[in-house]
């Protein structure tokens, strides 16, 4: 395997673990209202676990609210139900039409332990770069060993690993800070 191929395969992978730790963040519950955050509810959708958005139309009409018109009013009971067993801690109101889900403001209790949250899906996402970062440097020590490369080209694959590993971690502190200052704010 050529080192160039090496690379642009860690390169990849590093994205896809920035990219999990922002859709992670994504899903946390702020003190607004945001489509996102109900991403993980499922219904059971005639026996099948289908997600939210599959199964009604969501939007938000002011900062402190979420409405979800469900396409089969069949669906209703199930929809607050799926929603009133998630890990959110919201309340959902049904009229028979359409199901409200007011969102609270958060308690200083409640923002600490999101923001703790935050810091360990942030933290897996740190670990699995640097998991990407040995992968390489090991295979490239054992090219090195097997002369497939010289010396001088695998040091300057690890460097530049390292300049992509660093890189990537800095994306991952910038997408934790923003999400914190959002969980924060009053």
């Amino acid at each position: 395997m050529a080192i160039n191929t090496l690379i642009s395969d860690a390169k990849q992978r590093m994205n896809t673990s920035v990219e999990t730790v922002r859709r992670e963040l994504a899903t946390m519950r702020t003190g607004r209202a945001s489509l996102s955050m109900l991403d993980n509810v499922r219904v059971d959708y005639y026996g099948t676990p289908t997600p939210l958005n599959q199964v009604g139309n969501l939007s938000t009409p002011d900062p402190t609210l979420i409405q979800v018109q469900p396409w089969d009013a069949k669906l209703l009971g199930a929809i607050e139900k799926a929603i009133r067993s998630s890990d959110l801690d919201l309340n959902p109101q049904n009229d028979g039409k359409i199901i409200r889900i007011p969102i609270p403001q958060l308690n200083e209790e409640r923002r600490k332990l999101l923001v703790k949250n935050a810091h360990k899906h942030a933290e897996e996402g740190r670990v699995a770069i640097r998991n990407v970062r040995r992968d390489v440097n090991d295979h490239l020590k054992k090219m090195l060993k097997s002369h497939e490369v010289s010396e001088d080209d695998e040091k300057q694959a690890m460097a530049e690993v390292q300049k992509m590993t660093d890189q990537h971690i800095e994306q991952i502190n910038e997408t934790l800070k923003k999400k914190e200052t959002e969980i924060m704010a009053v």
